[in-house]
Formats: C-alpha cells, sequence, structure tokens
C-alpha cells in the first residue's frame, strides 16, 4: 500500500474513532505514529516518525501566542467562581426599567458581558441557566422562549474576543489574533443586537411570553441604582474595555492583554470581597484542566498533520480538490457546509485544529481572505451549536434546568435564535467586509 493510500486510510480512521468516542487527542498521536511509521518505513525511514513527534510538540509549546489562552480561562474562571454576575445582572434588570422583556435582555447583556470575559460556552449556558431561568420561570416566562435566551447568549463567547477559538484558528492559519478581533466586533456585535431586536418585539407582541416585571421590583431608590451600577456593571465593562483596549490598539500582545485580564479578574474579586485561596485554587485547577485539553489537542493535531503531510496523502487532497474547478465562493460554501456538519457530533476545538488545517493549503491557493474565512468559521459554529439533534447548548442547560423543562422546550426555543445566525452567516458570506472592513482600517490592508 503507496504512503498517500495510508495517510488517507489514517485520516478515515481517525474520523471514525472520533465518532465513536475514543479520547481526541491519544487517538491523533497514535495514530500519526503508526500510519507514520508504517508509511515512511517504505523508504526505509520508519524511525524517523519519532523525531517528528518531538519536533511538532516543540514547535506547539514553543508558541508564545497560545499561552493567552489559559490566561483568559483563568480570567472568566475567576470572574465566575467570584458571583460578579450575580451583581451584573441584578443592575441590568435595575437599569432595563420597563422595557419589554427586560430580564431576557438583562441575560442577553450578560451573556454578551461574559462572553467578552470568558470563551466557555458551558460555563456560560450553566451560569446563566442557574442565574436567570429561574428568575424568568417565577415570572412567567414561557419556558422556551427564556432556554432560548440563555443557549443563544451563552454561545456568543465563540465569536466575541477574547474568543479561544479566534486564539487556536490564528495560531494554525498563522494570521494575526488582534486582526481576528477586530474582524469578529462587528458580526459579533451585529448577532447581539438581532437577538436584543428579536427578545425586545417578541416581548412587546406577545406579554404572555414575557410578562412585564411587576412595579414593586423596579422602585429602586436612585441611590441604590447607582450602587448596583458601580458594583456590578462598571467594573467588569471597564476590565473589558481595558483589556481588549490595549490588544486592539497594539498596546499589548493577547498574551500580555490576557495577563492583565487575569489580573484584572483578581482585582475584580478582591472588590467584590469573593477573593480567597478556596476560590483561587478551585479557578486554577478548572484552568489547568480546560488548557491542557487543548494543548494536547494541539500536540495531537500537529502530530497527525505532519505524519499525514509527509506520507504525501495532503498534496493527493489538495490537488483532487482544486481539480474539481470550484469557484473560490463555492469553495468556501463548500467547506462551510462541512464544518457546519461537524459541528453536531464534535467540539469546536476538534473541528477548528483537526479539520480547518486540511483546508487551509486550497484556501491559500485560492487566494481566500483567511481573516474572513476565520470569522465566518466562527459564526458558523457557533449555529451549529444551536442546532439539533446535538446542540451541545442544550444538554448544558438541560443539567441545570428544572425538570419540568423538557429538551424538546429547549430545541424549539433554540430554533428563532438559529434563523438569526442564518441570516448573520449569509450576510457575513456575501458582505466579507463586514469582517475585513475594521481590521483594514486599524491595522492596513495587505497580509493577514
Amino acid at each position: 500500500m503507496s504512503p498517500e493510500v495510508l495517510g488517507l486510510l489514517m485520516l478515515a480512521l481517525m474520523v471514525v474513532a472520533i465518532l465513536i468516542g475514543f479520547p481526541t487527542a491519544f487517538t491523533l498521536m497514535s495514530l500519526g505514529v503508526f500510519f507514520g511509521f508504517l508509511g515512511l518505513a517504505q523508504g526505509g525511514n520508519g524511525f524517523i516518525v519519532f523525531d517528528l513527534v518531538v519536533q511538532r510538540t516543540f514547535f506547539v509549546m514553543q508558541n508564545d501566542v497560545l499561552v493567552a489562552i489559559p490566561l483568559f480561562l483563568f480570567m472568566g474562571y475567576v470572574v465566575e467562581r467570584a458571583g460578579i454576575l450575580d451583581d451584573l445582572f441584578r443592575s441590568i434588570i435595575v437599569l432595563m426599567g420597563r422595557v419589554p422583556g427586560s430580564i431576557g435582555l438583562a441575560t442577553l447583556v450578560t451573556g454578551t458581558l461574559f462572553a467578552t470575559a470568558t470563551g466557555i460556552v458551558g460555563a456560560a449556558v450553566t451560569l446563566l441557566g442557574l442565574l436567570s431561568l429561574p428568575q424568568m420561570m417565577r415570572r412567567g416566562y414561557s419556558p422556551t422562549f427564556a432556554t432560548g435566551i440563555i443557549v443563544a447568549a451563552g454561545t456568543l463567547g465563540i465569536l466575541i474576543p477574547p474568543s479561544v477559538l479566534l486564539i487556536l484558528y490564528g495560531f494554525i492559519a498563522g494570521v494575526s489574533v488582534p486582526r481576528l478581533y477586530a474582524a469578529a466586533f462587528i458580526p459579533g456585535l451585529l448577532l447581539a443586537v438581532l437577538y436584543a431586536a428579536y427578545v425586545l418585539i417578541r416581548a412587546a407582541r406577545d406579554p404572555k411570553a414575557a410578562p412585564p416585571t411587576p412595579k414593586e421590583e423596579m422602585q429602586v431608590e436612585t441611590g441604590e441604582a447607582f450602587r448596583l451600577f458601580v458594583r456590578g456593571l462598571l467594573p467588569i465593562f471597564s476590565l473589558i474595555v481595558f483589556v481588549l483596549g490595549a490588544i486592539f490598539f497594539g498596546l499589548a500582545t493577547p498574551s500580555e492583554g490576557a495577563a492583565l485580564g487575569a489580573l484584572g479578574g483578581l482585582v475584580l474579586a478582591a472588590f467584590h470581597r469573593k477573593l480567597s485561596v478556596t476560590m483561587v485554587r478551585e479557578a486554577v485547577f478548572l484552568t489547568i484542566r480546560t488548557a491542557s485539553i487543548v494543548g494536547w489537542l494541539l500536540v495531537g493535531s500537529s502530530i497527525f498533520a505532519a505524519v499525514f503531510a509527509r506520507l504525501g496523502s495532503a498534496g493527493v487532497l489538495g490537488d483532487f480538490l482544486l481539480g474539481l474547478g470550484l469557484d473560490p465562493t463555492v469553495f468556501v460554501f463548500m467547506v462551510q457546509a462541512v464544518i457546519f456538519l461537524l459541528g453536531w457530533p464534535l467540539e469546536w476545538t476538534e473541528i477548528v485544529i483537526i479539520f480547518i488545517p486540511l483546508f487551509l493549503p486550497i484556501l491559500i491557493a485560492l487566494k481566500i481572505d483567511l481573516v474572513w474565512f476565520g470569522v465566518l468559521s466562527a459564526v458558523n459554529m457557533q449555529t451549529a451549536f444551536l442546532s439539533p439533534p446535538v446542540a451541545m447548548s442544550a444538554y448544558y442547560l438541560k443539567n441545570v434546568a428544572p425538570k419540568t423543562v423538557t429538551l424538546n422546550q429547549i430545541f424549539i426555543g433554540m430554533y428563532p435564535f438559529i434563523g438569526l445566525q442564518l441570516i448573520a452567516l449569509a450576510l457575513l458570506y456575501f458582505e466579507p467586509g463586514m469582517a475585513t472592513w475594521l481590521p483594514d482600517l486599524v491595522y492596513g490592508a495587505g497580509v493577514r
């Protein structure tokens, strides 16, 4: 069997193993070493695969951009564990006043701000479910409407900076992370505005789905409202603007900005009198656990990709796709369709780290803007996260929702937001300037 065929067989076995449920990182490493040894042994260089493993591991470890991942994760876990979002949620409810669907809008705003503090979808959906779902249910909100708002708000962290997805994509595609952050700003803001507009219109047209907040609950003295604003909204908003502003304007690298964010998270926890050894220990443990998963995935995929290319299979696959003679926009549509389908059974980390690198050489050959493609893929994976039958956000929420709330109700609540996602995805697909205008304005057009 030729090395090229062995590489394609390795790719097929990898997909099957992941779908069955084998640990992804170690599946990639073991398949890479095994098939690499078999394929390279035909040329008398079988043992070179072990040198390749060491080289690719060090290549991943020495990239300083990836330092931003555990630091941003730590910032998010500190904000979560310190209970800062409780005050944020209450302050936004008071500031919303008598706006229709005020609690739903407060959930969206809180989810958006939390998304900018961390890109952890599971944590965001779970926390919003614990925080806002009981209040919405107690006030008579429709279960489908309430759960739809929560899962939609919780997935914004996939796209809105400092998105961990964009950091990983920038590392894999060789694209500037600050440029990706700038590119994601307008699409992310568009999605948040579309969500808020839907909640506002639905609440105004259907009061039964979102009953107004009782007047007695909104009667808060000016001093108390100001205290809630200073304690709940102002600190975390200031931290987000400070961190993202430093990265956006080139005052700090993504890693330095993440370090500032981690320090700022600790300061906020101290400000809320929640800073403790136990809380920091829990945040560190969760950070190490999540970052380790991402790190091993990166190492495994790097080894797998290196062997795949060394066997010549990457060239065969690339020649086949280029030989189809597809128009660049049609090819992008095809790739996005594949990514959407992969988003049902797989996490976005596996899609970004394993599958997107397979298409990158063809995207470069077709001169497709990798910044635009990265943001488009992020919106697409966010859509897949909301799409049944394997919408992970729904299962995160179901774990913390009351028993009276069924999984089918959560699915029904997600459908309007899926429609909004598809609108945003179509706008971004047909108007690439939504993603490229701001980074070109700030950093200049040219090499991505």
